[in-house]
């Protein structure tokens, strides 16, 4: 049985890629059970088959960093969650002072007001009385760039934090593995007869919280909302019965997909999930996982290690290490080749 410590790894600093590149640029360590090639994500088309289906997320990144002020003067910052109707929302709190229910405060310069319905532990509801909560954040937003970029986002992160597939607005943290993929990346995917398909799952902040207990039966994920078209499922059964494979372009699709397989089938439709995958996952429906390397000690590091194997992910991230590939949601990908659960 694995504990939190078995998940833990030394990364130099200098790894933490704090800008994005070029898309389509970036380093893709290619693993198929034991055996690691250097590769480049812009080659991804030829190392795929005719015939395969890539499972991207649709979601786009709200503008859900605001800052804001007190009667009092005081200085904090609300990062949302969820948007629960046109008016009102659910984020979480960073004040000095913790603030009460029915308290009103602002919008950091400007007398836009935001009013306190609830407040329960970490999670702050509120109202937006003088405009929508969509147009508010669009306006007066940033953002929220994972704790690990150690900069502000910038009119350049509005681009390249967002993928080129983003429609759907509801995420507040990016499917980071659909950050590499260009409009040419694309068509050359195209051109190789690979197809594409959509799913959506908004990516929630808990993706960034740490995991506590040594035990992991102690952990309890977040939820997370996502949906399936029935064209998608479609696309999947008729890939399979080809025998092709289904390869799933981020951590985020992937767990979309396993969370409607769980009880046998994959279904279409929307549903909450706190799945927790880790090592001894029975897998039912991706076959090859694209996604970036991931933190320490974190759900998302579990979950790769539970698809490609526990010591070849170690392995994996050791040689990732050892070459320079960047690491986090500006860094370097891997593709992932499934390891059969009998030979773990």
């Amino acid at each position: 049985m694995y504990t939190l410590s078995d998940f833990d790894f030394n990364l130099p600093s200098s790894l933490i890629a704090q800008h994005a590149r070029t898309k389509g640029t970036s380093k893709l360590l290619v693993i198929n059970d034991s055996v690691f090639e250097d590769n480049f994500v812009s080659n991804l088309a030829s190392l795929l088959n005719k015939g395969d289906l890539i499972v991207i997320n649709d979601t786009r990144v709200l503008r859900a960093r605001l800052a804001v002020q007190r009667i009092t003067g005081g200085i904090g910052e609300v990062l949302i969650e969820r948007i629960s109707n046109d008016s009102t929302a659910i984020g979480q709190f960073k004040m000095s002072r913790r603030p009460k229910q029915g308290e009103h405060l602002y919008i950091k310069g400007t007398k836009t007001p935001l009013v306190i319905l609830d407040i329960q532990d970490r999670w702050i509801t509120i109202q937006s009385p003088e405009m929508p909560i969509l147009q508010l954040l669009e306006h007066y937003g940033a953002l929220p760039l994972p704790l690990y970029i150690q900069r502000k986002a910038t009119d350049h992160d509005n681009d390249s934090y967002q993928t080129i597939f983003a429609k759907k607005l509801g995420a507040v943290a990016a499917p980071t593995a659909g950050l590499h993929f260009t409009n040419e990346l694309i068509e050359d995917l195209t051109q190789h007869e690979i197809h594409t398909a959509t799913i959506t799952l908004h990516v929630g902040s808990g993706t960034f919280l740490p995991v506590k207990h040594e035990d992991l039966d102690q952990h309890t994920m977040h939820n997370e909302w996502f949906d399936i078209p029935e064209n998608t499922v479609n696309l999947i059964n008729e890939t399979k019965r080809r025998g092709n494979k289904v390869v799933a372009i981020g951590t985020t699709t992937l767990r979309a997909l396993e969370a409607a397989a769980l009880s046998g089938a994959i279904k279409a439709g929307s549903a909450e999930t706190n799945i927790f995958i880790r090592p001894g996952f029975n897998f039912k429906v991706i076959d090859r996982l694209f996604t970036n390397f991931h933190l320490p000690r974190s759900t998302l590091l579990m979950l790769t290690s539970a698809f490609g194997g526990f010591e070849n992910m170690r392995k994996a991230y050791e040689h990732a290490i050892a070459n320079e590939y960047q690491f986090f949601s500006y860094g370097d990908a891997m593709l992932i080749d499934r390891i059969d659960l009998l030979s773990t």
